[in-house]
């Protein structure tokens, strides 16, 4: 074998090896199916809805995800409204063991 060979060889394990040691894991919290927190979310913050992009959007209004350990809000944003679909925002559900986290939807009907 070749010298040039043998160094691509070796790069190729040593690229192999490192690549091998990445894990992939869900981040915390997000077992079973969706966030609970011990703590309440903070209230709703105001946002100004300004003028929408095109007729028929919907305003899709900010809220509270769970993110590094803490509450942080995302804002509103305008969204293309589906035919046949309606929004239901995103929120949280008061339940055994805390708050559990109900992303927004869209529901058929």
């Amino acid at each position: 074998m070749s010298f040039t060979k043998a160094r691509l060889a070796l790069a190729g394990a040593l690229v192999a090896a490192a690549l091998s040691a990445c894990v992939v894991a869900p981040a915390p919290g997000y077992y079973g199916g969706g966030v609970v927190v011990a703590a309440a979310p903070p209230p709703v913050q105001y946002e100004a809805v300004g003028v929408a992009p095109a007729p028929g959007y919907l305003w899709v209004g900010g809220s509270w995800f769970w993110a590094g350990g803490r509450y942080v809000w995302h804002p509103g944003f305008w969204q293309a409204p589906r035919a046949g679909y309606h929004w239901v925002a995103h929120g949280w559900v008061r339940g055994p063991g805390g708050w559990r986290e109900a992303p927004g939807h869209w529901v058929r009907g």
